[in-house]
């Protein structure tokens, strides 16, 4: 069982669906940042004296957890998900069509404002200093904005919900031995393909970044067991 520090005294705003958020948001940051590590058990009343709320918005927080699959039950009752290389796979597996479709999407949907967006991503990308929290935030971002471009609400939210779980794996393929410098080179070609609208050739450019994104991030597992 994971020992949690009390947060505080009181519990703030006491309307329980205030509760209940910020309960979901401490956990939720709390996984991805790594404080709650994967296989940690979350008990009830530990999380609730956590997160300074009673046990009712924590076991609501919970549900929602397990709904977007960021923790899971167990013989020790929930957990937080375990990381692994087939949990790479299958992520990968779905991202890449997906994302394959959100830049054929934005390259037949996009707006003037969209491609302004786009390109002052671009232009700031190539200005950011090399550091692996700046570069994954950056990284985050340009995709965002491609995904918003395809005007598909659906796969906007299934996307984003795709990448919670890659935010759980601490280190960042663009940290990646020349992986960074050749990212920029394919965001690029991405947004060229935009701005023309050839979305064969905007599908096509999102498949090959993310298949390579995909083996980097297996070869940096690899590395870690190493």
């Amino acid at each position: 069982m994971v020992t949690m520090a009390t947060s505080g005294s009181g519990k703030g705003p006491s309307a329980p669906a205030v509760a209940k958020d910020s309960a979901y948001d401490k956990l939720k940051a709390a996984i991805l940042d790594g404080t709650l590590a994967a296989g940690a058990a979350l008990v009830e009343s530990s999380v609730a004296e956590w997160c300074g709320v009673s046990r009712t918005p924590v076991r609501e927080a919970l549900t929602r957890l397990e709904h977007d699959g960021l923790i899971t039950r167990s013989d020790r009752g929930l957990v937080v998900r375990e990381r692994s290389p087939e949990e790479i796979l299958d992520i990968y597996e779905v991202r890449i069509v997906l994302e394959a479709a959100a830049a054929r999407l934005a390259a037949e949907r996009h707006t003037k404002f969209d491609l302004i967006r786009l390109e002052r991503l671009i232009r700031r990308g190539e200005e950011i200093d090399p550091d692996p929290d700046a570069m994954a935030d950056y990284n985050r971002e340009f995709h965002r904005a491609v995904w918003q471009a395809a005007r598909n609400e659906a796969l906007l939210d299934v996307l984003s919900r795709l990448n919670l779980h890659l935010v759980r794996y601490p280190v960042t393929t663009l940290s990646y031995p020349g992986r960074w410098k050749q990212a920029l080179l394919e965001h690029r070609q991405l947004v060229d393909a935009i701005t023309d609208r050839d979305a064969s050739k905007a599908a096509e450019v999102a498949r090959v970044h993310f298949t390579e994104a995909r083996d980097v991030r297996l070869r940096l597992w690899e590395q870690d067991l190493a």
